[in-house]
């Protein structure tokens, strides 16, 4: 897909402000200015500080930051998921207090999905919400894991399920909580992964909230679960294109430098051959990214979950191979903190990883693109 020339020029300026900040950035500095130069609410309504644009434009910014080697994780989570629900589905209130926040950096908000015995199946979540019929307050139970930011973020965006009055089931819906409400508790994960931001399990032990603490129709939980899920591949997928150019733009510099037997080892097919593959599956990952970005903002919500899935995947794939060919063509060199390269070899799984696996990706396509038998 051809850009457009305003898209050109936000490319380029976050580019600007990347390379200002660079691989030894300071997440606090660099997130209050991205947030100054209106970068955090680009795709947040205008009317309530943001932008308005798109996904489109909030994956520009963050693969740029990516590419810079500055990639603001909690981009994905703050204003793709959190601000789109809201703006999506929140009550004028919820997006009167939350998006200018949101948009200007002021506020930010975590994202509760995944739990212990629930990390791809959504339908085994446990955390659930019952109305307490005296005062009509929301009271959680449940746990959750691998939320990111929880310290830093004013509140998160907590995935709960109710049940339905009329099947008895258990539905999906959305609730706003605070981070210092009470019998709302953390514990920080011990993670090898290296990461500015923070992993956290989450206990939720009657955890009070207001009425206006649901985001959106009790009745239409999946609709808007699904209105966040989408933004959060595509924005796991710029991250995960940001990342693979970072590491390619730094082999590249080193195979044009290094100089073995009076030649440059980039002259030598067997490293400027993989260089250029890893270049063309980034490209290829990046026409998906754009297209189900382009969708998701027409509104096109089943064609821009079918892209997003396949965004996804091709971005996951795309930065693990193009961080470990970087890698291989640095040699020892690639291991060292100088060039910043051997702290990427796990962190590029995480795009393969999170927020679903690649496995779970091709059984979704299996299903339902080709339109093959599930296997669960």
């Amino acid at each position: 897909m051809i850009e457009t020339d305003e898209h050109k020029a936000l490319r380029a300026a976050v580019a600007a402000l990347g390379k200002r900040h660079g691989r030894e950035y300071d997440r606090e500095t660099l997130w209050a200015e991205a947030a100054k130069l209106g970068y955090l609410g680009v795709n947040l309504p205008e009317e309530y500080g943001g932008g308005g644009g798109g996904i489109t434009e909030l994956s520009i910014v963050l693969e740029e930051l990516g590419a810079a080697g500055c990639p603001l994780l909690l981009m994905v989570v703050s204003p793709a998921i959190c601000g789109t629900v809201i703006a999506r589905f929140g009550t004028e209130e919820q997006k009167r207090h939350w998006l200018p926040g949101l948009a200007d950096g002021s506020l930010t908000m975590a994202f509760g999905i995944t739990e212990p015995d629930a990390g791809s199946n959504s339908h085994r979540i446990t955390t659930t919400a019952r109305r307490d019929p005296d005062s009509g307050d929301w009271i959680l139970n449940g746990r959750k894991v691998f939320v990111s930011g929880v310290d830093i973020t004013d509140a998160t965006l907590i995935v709960g399920r109710t049940e339905d009055a009329r099947t008895g089931k258990l539905k999906p819906c959305l609730f706003i909580v605070p981070r210092d409400t009470e019998g709302y508790g953390r514990r920080q994960i011990d993670m090898e992964l290296s990461a500015v931001e923070k992993q956290f399990e989450l206990t939720l032990d009657d955890v009070r909230l207001p009425a206006d603490a649901l985001v959106g129709d009790e009745d239409a939980g999946l609709l808007q679960l699904f209105a966040g899920l989408n933004p959060e591949r595509i924005m796991t997928a710029a991250f995960g294109i940001g990342m693979g150019r970072f590491a390619l733009a730094r082999a590249i510099e080193y195979a044009r430098d290094r100089t073995v037997w009076k030649t440059p080892i980039g002259a030598h097919q067997a490293i400027a051959h993989p260089l250029a593959q890893a270049h063309i599956d980034l490209e290829m990952a990046r026409l998906m990214m754009q297209k189900a970005a382009y969708l998701y903002d027409a509104g096109d919500d089943v064609g821009a979950g079918e892209a997003a899935n396949m965004a996804k995947y091709a971005a996951g794939e795309a930065c693990v191979k193009a961080v470990d060919q970087s890698v291989h063509t640095l040699g020892g060199n690639g291991l060292t903190r100088e060039f910043g390269l051997a702290s990427l070899i796990t962190a590029a799984r995480v795009s393969r990883i999170a927020p679903v696996s690649r496995e779970m990706i091709l059984n979704y396509v299996s299903h339902q693109t080709l339109g093959l038998p599930k296997s669960y």
